[in-house]
């Protein structure tokens, strides 16, 4: 046999037949020679009978089948052709006849917990984020390919609730539940009252009952301390009894406006829901935007004092509410807060005359009129030695005592200057005071324990005013009502230091029920009714008194008060 290269063809290199066996060869020309029936695939296969053939028909009778649905208008014909025979899940947008409340069931309402910053527990976004109802965490989107979509697979939770339109979402079908027993959680979520129920806040005395049967008060409700935050926590439990900036931040809409308003907003609407799932709030959505924006001045972690606080706050919310940095009285903020002060300095200067005695000369007076927030009162100093019992004494000083800082009468001395304080018409229609416990110098910070007595009512400014015919009666007293009061105890905390033990500054915040004329204590998660006649017994820090309604003088003199 000659040898094949390997261009050639294997039909030219062999002319013999192939080598086959005669008995493989018969059968193949067998198989070859008859015509094979229709409807068979093989001509060695048995033909079916007559009466079976139209059972086997398996593709006749789809077609059949098809026919009829496509007539009946129930299958589009064009439509069918077009899509390949096995394509992706379509996704509904309504439920199927029947099957409304699909999953409902596997609601937990005691897992949900709405305070918390928005933001998907998986990529940590803030964009489109999603509730789990089942579960109570954050996913990002709720499409094919997002992360509720693959927690609805895995977990097999189906039901959410965007965080941000509010609407509820079946997953992964991907339609809309409009179920009316979901309206609860879409008020918790983003709980909001009418003008006519905010306005009755302060007349009904309401009370409420949770998810597990406790009995709470609405906007009496602790706060969650979540390590050293109760600086913060009283601050805005007392910001939120403050009725014009509530009521404000209940109706108003701020979508417009920076996070801040925002976030504040609804943290005074769920202090004031009726309706909440627990009897407490917490204020992490609030605190991260507040350690954004004042660099992490102020954080969750760390504590600080209340008066700080109190003061960037009330300023970086006049801005995130419209005001100018320029103009008063061009935000709510203002409108409520800030009054009018007379500051008069004289130059203390000294000269020795022949008889070498020191002389002080009489200075120019300098007049200065400024603006103010909140009114600072200094204590006197506290005794250094003990009483006979070898106890120590704590002082008491009035309120009224201290606040003949702003007579215009008694002068300071303040570096090389004097001098004097006076508030002038018209008050605003909140007060802010704080008393200044702590001083610090190079080497240790102390505190005055200092008790301030207080009535709880009717504390008249008029003698700290300068007189205005045009725009107060002179000699009609000027009445304000204590509306709330932040209290500082001192706790002794064991230390493994060289120091020993150390004081720690516990917070706490004093609060009037206008429905119901009484007094509650709250401390982060704990509420409790006080006496009004107590108030005073605590170390007070910062206190918001109220103008009485009703005091009005010849020129409309309350136009600074703002409506509720």
């Amino acid at each position: 046999m000659s040898k094949r290269h390997a261009l050639e063809p294997l039909e030219d290199v062999f002319d013999a037949p192939s080598p086959a066996s005669k008995r493989a060869r018969v059968e193949d020309e067998d198989m070859s020679t008859p015509e094979p029936p229709s409807g068979t695939t093989n001509g060695h296969l048995m033909l079916p009978r007559v009466g079976d053939q139209e059972k086997i028909d398996i593709l006749g009778a789809d077609a059949e089948e098809h026919a009829e649905l496509v007539e009946a208008g129930a299958l589009d014909d064009e439509d069918d052709e077009n899509e390949p025979a096995v394509g992706a899940p379509r996704r509904q947008k309504v439920p199927e006849a029947g099957y409304t409340d699909l999953y409902l069931d596997t609601i937990d309402r005691k897992v949900l917990d709405f305070d918390f910053e928005k933001l998907c527990s998986v990529t940590l976004s803030n964009i489109n984020v999603y509730a789990c109802l089942v579960c109570g965490k954050y996913f990002q989107g709720r499409g094919p390919k997002s992360q509720a979509y693959f927690h609805a697979l895995d977990e097999d939770h189906h039901v959410y609730v965007n965080m941000e339109t509010k609407k509820v979402y079946v997953l992964p079908e991907g339609y809309e539940v409009t179920s009316k027993s979901l309206e609860d959680i879409k008020f918790v979520v983003d709980p909001r009252l009418s003008k006519p129920e905010v306005a009755r806040l302060d007349k009904d005395p309401k009370v409420s009952w949770d998810l597990s049967n406790r009995e709470y008060i609405p906007g009496f409700i602790g706060m969650n301390n979540i390590k050293a935050n109760d600086y913060f926590n009283v601050v805005i439990q007392a910001l939120s009894h403050v009725v014009p900036l509530r009521n404000y931040f209940m109706l108003e809409n701020l979508s417009s406006r920076p996070q801040l308003a925002q976030r504040f907003s609804t943290l005074v609407r769920k202090i004031w829901n009726p309706r909440a799932f627990k009897t407490h709030v917490s204020p992490h959505e609030l605190l991260q935007d507040i350690a954004l924006r004042s660099s992490k001045r102020f954080t969750l972690t760390d504590q600080s004092d209340p008066v700080d606080f109190l003061s960037w706050f009330l300023n970086n919310l006049h801005l995130a509410v419209g005001g100018s940095k320029t103009k008063p009285g061009s935000s709510i903020i203002q409108k409520i807060f800030q009054g009018t002060l007379k500051v008069e300095s004289q130059e203390i200067t000294a000269r020795a005359d022949a008889g070498d005695r020191l002389r002080f000369e009489d200075a120019a007076v300098k007049t200065d009129i400024t603006k103010f927030l909140i009114l600072t009162l200094d204590l006197p100093a506290a005794p250094l030695f003990q009483d006979a019992l070898e106890k120590n004494i704590i002082p008491q000083v009035p309120l009224t005592t201290i606040l003949n800082k702003y007579n215009g009468l008694h002068a300071q001395e303040k570096m090389k200057n004097r001098v004097r304080y006076r508030l002038l018409h018209p008050l605003p229609p909140f007060l802010l005071f704080h008393i200044k416990r702590f001083s610090k110098n190079k080497f240790v910070s102390e505190r005055n324990p200092t008790i301030v007595t207080f009535p709880a009512q009717s504390l008249d400014m008029a003698p700290y005013v300068e007189p205005n015919p045009k725009e107060y009666p002179p000699g009609e007293p000027v009445y304000y009502d204590l509306v709330a009061n932040i209290t500082h105890e001192a706790v002794k905390k064991k230390d493994d230091s060289v120091e020993g033990e150390q004081d720690m500054k516990v917070w706490r915040v004093q609060l009037k029920d206008r429905s119901r004329d009484e007094w509650y204590g709250v401390q982060d998660l704990f509420v409790e009714k006080e006496r009004g006649e107590t108030l005073f017994t605590k170390e007070s820090y910062v206190q918001v008194w109220e103008r009485r309604r009703g005091q009005v003088g010849p020129n409309a003199v309350n136009k600074g008060k703002t409506k509720a």
